[in-house]
């Protein structure tokens, strides 16, 4: 068993706590669709929100779903360079797994689309 990184981001419109939960969760439910996996294969998730949102930490999104209430989880603040991407929340969670990094599936929404689009895959 590996221990791999899988990137995950999405934008949200306005710094506004529901949104942000919900961006949270529907970027993390798309992360565990596309590779396959379970809470109990994560060993922790790290979440950066750009400077501009700070309605509500989004880890509160991903403690309330069924099964992740042991998942470690860390918020924290996107390093804030000049010109970057506003309103975005990124995701990095670190799975055990058989699968090669190639595997793994990264998940770009909205319009962090535009970060990685060498890493995205497209919805399946």
């Amino acid at each position: 068993m590996y221990s791999r990184g899988i990137r995950g981001a999405t934008t949200v419109q306005h710094n506004d706590e529901q949104e942000i939960l919900n961006a949270t969760v529907e970027v993390l439910e798309e992360i565990v669709r596309r590779n396959e996996i379970e809470p109990e294969d994560i060993g922790y998730v790290w979440i950066t929100m750009t400077t501009d949102l700070d309605a509500t930490f989004p880890a509160r999104a991903i403690r309330q779903m069924n099964g992740w209430e042991l998942v470690p989880l860390m918020c924290s603040v996107e390093i804030p360079v000049k010109g970057s991407l506003p309103k975005c929340i990124r995701l990095m969670v670190q799975v055990n797994t058989d699968k090669t990094q190639k595997e793994m599936k990264h998940v770009y929404l909205n319009e962090a689309k535009k970060l990685r689009p060498d890493l995205a895959t497209p919805a399946s």
